[in-house]
């Protein structure tokens, strides 16, 4: 048997066709900020079977507040979009759509996001079926006369795995105010190492444009969500590449010629980390904030900030996991809530090596650790992709294996009374 060590480190293998084994979570945690306990809740335990196995991504919620996810496994064979309704005191799982490859062309690894249209929007990969898709999800427009409805697939577009990328990856796609969609591919590109592009509307169908095409020295293999600032540039890390070989943050900037790409920082492997599998995200201040999954004082991965300074960006360490090697720290985006708290999870670490959930407060300068969840294997393993709140301040993600039925994975909650 691995040791988790050696699982782990099947994660940072630098060839796309291992990341293709990556593991992924579904796991639902739900956490209210008020008190100091927390209550962890399975919200949906995967069999394998029509509701799908092994989730991918992060979880999106609507006003309702229904659950939408993916993942990559179960169903016709390539996985399923799911929603999650809450009745009462029980949440009702409902799978929307079964993936077959074939014009699918594979399951998705990263998450849904709700359009303005209120459809929802993907993207799928698979290494063996084709470079991959972005599709839309629409309920039927006819009246569902079953209890389970499932929604209908537009193929918006086909990658070719050539000059417009290949296989975008555990980032989902995001919008901006003129409805176009942006996210990264894995691989393809001018130099093979991966795209940014934008899909925008036209004539009734989309056009496809590469931004960016690294090229190792700014980045390799992209593989998180992008995000906006408030003038319009994006933000995203690249798994590894860089000026030392292990990953970068970068940063786009648009102008009237196309998009400048700028190195933010590039990771050295040591107490700063090492492949920086979450996106970053921006705190009120403008400030980022991401982890690298490797490296580190303790060899459990990092939590880290970047401040524009002087017009260029300074790193500074915010904590230093604890681990025993491998890619086993910080794999999904964290989330910032309204007193600048970061919450966050590990894939493989804690007790019991089945990956932890923890919350960051800045204290006196620094920042205070308080771990909010230990998984067991039982109520889940492997966490990956992200979390959410609810309106009401409570956490919400996914968790890649364990569970009631072992192999498969399991939907969970965790609030705080």
């Amino acid at each position: 048997m691995r040791s988790k060590k050696q699982f782990c480190n099947l994660i940072s293998r630098t060839t796309v066709a291992a990341l293709a084994i990556a593991t992924v979570f579904a796991l639902t945690v739900v956490l209210t900020q008020s008190a100091q306990a927390q209550t962890f809740t399975v919200l949906h335990n995967f069999t394998g079977g029509p509701d799908g196995a092994t989730p991918q991504g992060p979880l999106t919620m609507d006003q309702a507040g229904n659950l939408y996810g993916t993942d990559s496994g179960g169903g016709r064979g390539f996985g399923t979009v799911y929603m999650l309704s809450k009745r009462g005191s029980n949440w009702i799982f409902n799978p929307l759509y079964a993936f077959a490859g074939g014009n699918d062309r594979g399951g998705p690894w990263a998450g849904v996001i709700m359009g303005p249209d209120g459809s929802l929007y993907g993207t799928t990969t698979d290494w063996e079926t084709g470079p991959g898709t972005v599709f839309n999800l629409k309920p039927s427009a006819s009246a569902c006369k079953t209890a389970l409805c499932p929604w209908t697939e537009t193929v918006l577009y086909r990658f070719t795995g050539g000059s417009d990328g290949s296989n975008p990856g555990g980032g989902h796609l995001i919008f901006d105010q003129a409805g176009n969609l942006y996210s990264v591919t894995l691989g393809g590109g001018a130099y093979g190492d991966g795209t940014v592009f934008e899909l925008a509307p036209s004539q009734g169908g989309w056009t496809e444009s590469v931004l960016h095409n690294f090229n190792w020295g700014d980045g390799y293999l992209p593989n998180s969500a992008l995000v906006f600032d408030n003038v319009g540039n994006l933000y995203g890390t690249a798994l590894l590449g860089g000026a030392y070989g292990n990953g970068t943050v970068f940063q786009l900037t648009p102008s009237g010629s196309g998009w400048t790409e700028n190195t933010l920082y590039s990771f050295q492997g040591g107490n700063d980390g090492a492949h920086p599998y979450p996106g970053v995200i921006f705190d009120q201040s403008g400030n980022l904030y991401g982890g690298a999954a490797a490296g580190g004082q303790f060899d459990g991965g990092t939590v880290f900030k970047l401040t524009p300074s002087g017009g260029g960006w300074t790193f500074s360490l915010v904590y230093s996991l604890t681990g025993d090697g491998g890619d086993c720290g910080p794999v999904g985006n964290f989330i910032m809530d309204g007193a600048g708290n970061l919450y966050g999870f590990t894939n493989y670490e804690g007790a019991y090596n089945e990956g932890t959930v923890f919350e960051l407060t800045p204290s006196g300068g620094g920042w205070t650790y308080t771990l909010l969840h230990d998984f067991n294997g039982s109520d889940g393993a492997s966490p990956n992709g992200g979390l959410i709140f609810d309106e009401n301040g409570n956490l919400y993600g996914v968790a890649n294996s364990g569970g009631a039925y072992g192999g498969a994975s399991s939907s969970r909650s965790l609030s705080r009374n």
